[in-house]
């Protein structure tokens, strides 16, 4: 008996001693389908072996599928948990100002964000320095601002919250910061009956970080009670 029927023998024993491991073996039983067609010759047409190889193509998709599923899943969980840390922070402050410097800072690192601002309009436009000393996380704006800038890429009423990339952030907006932002998420307030809106402006450097096609109820959950708080604290 020669080396190479030995060999034979041995990889006959082998396979027969873990079948279950040729049949989980997907690049094997590819090249045993592949032999088994090329001896069959181009003359005959294995239907069965079609069908196998739409359901594996099938397979295949629903694997992809099931993947960017479980992604998707991760990430809105992910995205839950970062609003849910920075609503507990923004609700630790027992000062205005306190309150103010939180959202500029911690609570943007905690979402993510490179700049976070609060817009309130107001029919009093006067230099105010305690303005000046936030750091810019505050900007006041005339009446009906806030409702203008949210709808400047579309018609029809404003929306609660607008996501969108941007080309030119406003310096008014943004302050220093705006030559380097390229995306940005409007959420607009209502500080109750009496009272002009307002708007959190979140923006990023990443031109892809707010689309319009990404969910918002995380950020209309966020933009409700913060909206809340500015209550407390304006009353």
């Amino acid at each position: 008996m020669s080396s190479n029927t030995k060999l034979k023998d041995n990889l006959r024993a082998a396979i027969l001693a873990e079948p279950d491991a040729v049949l989980d073996d997907k690049d094997l039983m590819q090249a045993l389908v592949a032999a088994n067609e090329q001896a069959r010759g181009d003359n005959v047409i294995d239907l069965r072996g079609i069908a196998m190889q739409r359901l594996e193509a099938r397979l295949d998709r629903l694997e992809d599928t099931h993947r960017s599923v479980i992604a998707a899943a991760y990430e809105n969980l992910a995205g839950t948990n970062q609003v849910h840390r920075a609503i507990l922070r923004l609700l630790e402050p027992v000062d205005f100002e306190d309150f103010l410097r939180t959202l500029g800072s911690e609570i943007a690192d905690i979402l993510r964000v490179d700049h976070i601002t609060l817009v309130l309009e107001t029919t009093v436009r006067q230099e105010d320095p305690a303005i000046e000393k936030l750091g810019g996380v505050l900007t006041v704006v005339e009446p009906g601002a806030v409702d203008a800038y949210l709808s400047q890429d579309r018609g029809g009423p404003a929306r609660q919250v607008v996501l969108r990339p941007i080309a030119h952030a406003n310096p008014r907006v943004f302050g220093t910061m705006a030559g380097q932002l390229r995306s940005e998420a409007c959420l607009r307030l209502n500080l109750g009956e009496g009272r002009l809106p307002g708007m959190i402006v979140m923006g990023a450097k990443d031109a892809n970080h707010f689309t319009p096609q990404l969910g918002t109820d995380l950020l209309s959950f966020f933009a409700g009670v913060f909206e809340r708080s500015m209550r407390h604290w304006l009353s």
